[in-house]
């Protein structure tokens, strides 16, 4: 059994803990099963989470700490408020590589909605993204790039509302969920509906579509 410092093994209970929730569930998964994944004995989870619940909360947490700092890299070299919303509403963390285990444990929370603790993070956790969200809405909207007859506030929670619903059906593996028959896919829309953006009409009109591609939805997934 190695050593490490006591923030890398935290971090590596997390990593053991996302993985065998996602596969067995919360309460399928085992804090013994998570020590033997560790490589380490069942006591030393205990010296950095006080119980499986702990531990669960503290996952939800991390991951909603990982897609605020996965957007704002992701926003980081783009000025543009159109542009920034349309890179939200295209990153998609619940089927990214880096957020899918994550998520598929949080998405376990719905099991547990009647215990307060993890009740409040999840709570807390949308709450995060919804006020992070809203914030590049009213910018877009300062920028007349989105309409104000809604609030950035309700526009916030719709993207917060399919891109669960996506998410959730993504994790269910519903085959060819999102799509038309032609190929549109609902990020499409979204963008369309939201910023205006249409790059096959706005290539007709001869426009430049250097901004205004369709998302590739395979990239996230």
């Amino acid at each position: 059994m190695s050593r490490l410092p006591a923030a890398q093994r935290r971090e590596q209970l997390l990593d053991v803990a996302a993985q065998l929730f996602s596969e067995k569930g919360y309460a399928g998964a085992t804090t013994a099963q998570i020590a033997k994944e560790a490589g380490i004995t069942e006591p030393i989870i205990y010296r950095h989470f006080k119980s499986k619940r702990d531990l669960f909360v503290a996952l939800i947490e991390r991951t909603g700490r990982q897609t605020l700092e996965q957007w704002e890299t992701e926003l980081k070299d783009t000025e543009d408020p159109g542009a920034r919303l349309m890179k939200i509403i295209g990153d998609n963390p619940m089927v990214s590589e880096k957020g899918r285990a994550g998520y598929r444990v949080l998405l376990q929370s719905i099991s547990e909605v009647d215990d307060a603790l993890i009740h409040k993070a999840v709570s807390d956790h949308m709450m995060r993204l919804h006020a992070f969200i809203t914030r590049e809405i009213e910018r877009a909207q300062e920028a007349h790039k989105v309409t104000t007859r809604f609030s950035a506030g309700v526009i916030a929670w719709v993207l917060v509302n399919v891109g669960m619903g996506y998410g959730v059906l993504t994790a269910m593996s519903v085959p060819g969920h999102g799509f038309d028959a032609s190929g549109v896919h609902v990020k499409d829309v979204l963008a369309r509906i939201l910023v205006g953006r249409d790059k096959q009409k706005d290539a007709g009109n001869g426009a430049d579509t250097n901004n205004n591609e369709r998302f590739d939805p395979g990239s996230s997934q």
